[in-house]
């Protein structure tokens, strides 16, 4: 089983904008909805967004909706987090997974996913 890899973070100033990709290969990624979820030190990991497998249902964490959206490119095996608005809050470790459950939103508990990247960072500074 391949890791989905993470890119795209980096430090921005409050206001600005990021945009993270996960790249991840084959039936690892098409098959099945994705997700992001962060971790700040000394803090549980915390559930961002979620999308199924066709971009049909997303789902988001109200910390970011409005600001945040989830997309994917299923030819590609990317999933992206366009970032908007960054908060000095949205400051963290940035992780993809993969449901554990098939297509379909599981849950927002990372007990549900699986295949976990090794994160990119996310700074936001005032």
């Amino acid at each position: 089983q391949v890791q989905p890899v993470e890119s795209g973070g980096g430090l921005v100033q409050a206001g600005g904008s990021l945009r993270l990709s996960c790249s991840a290969s084959g039936r690892t990624f098409t098959d099945y909805a994705m997700a992001w979820f962060r971790r700040t030190p000394g803090k549980d990991r915390e559930f961002v967004a979620a999308i199924d497998q066709n971009s049909r249902t997303t789902s988001y964490a109200e910390s970011v909706k409005g600001r945040f959206i989830i997309a994917r490119h299923n030819s590609k095996n990317t999933l992206y987090l366009q970032m908007s608005n960054l908060k000095p809050e949205d400051t963290a470790v940035y992780y993809c997974a993969r449901s554990r459950h098939g297509s379909m939103i599981p849950s927002r508990r990372g007990s549900d996913f699986d295949s976990w990247g090794q994160g990119t960072q996310v700074t936001v500074s005032w």
